[in-house]
């Protein structure tokens, strides 16, 4: 999953249409699903569901990584990979 959005990421650095294409997609009514079927119409099967659980597993393995020690989480926005992918745009 991670591979799928750093070259789709990649490819909207480089073309500024796709970039524009998927940076319109924040504007929708539903931005997840939108995102999403752009990314199937560019050949990237990648889901809702998909970006969700990406974000949570990074998360859970965040606090997992600090052995016992402090467990406080991040704030919100660490846990999103739907906006950390538009931040990285």
């Amino acid at each position: 999953m991670e591979a799928k959005l750093a070259e789709l990421q990649s490819r909207a650095l480089q073309d500024p249409d796709l970039r524009a294409r998927l940076l319109a997609t924040r504007q929708t009514a539903e931005p997840l699903e939108e995102f999403c079927a752009v990314c199937r119409s560019l050949g990237y099967v990648i889901t809702p569901g998909d970006i969700l659980s990406m974000g949570e597993t990074f998360h859970a393995a965040m606090l997992r990584s600090v052995n016992g020690g402090g467990v406080e989480a991040p704030d919100d926005g660490w846990i999103d990979a739907y906006e950390q992918f538009f931040a990285a745009l």
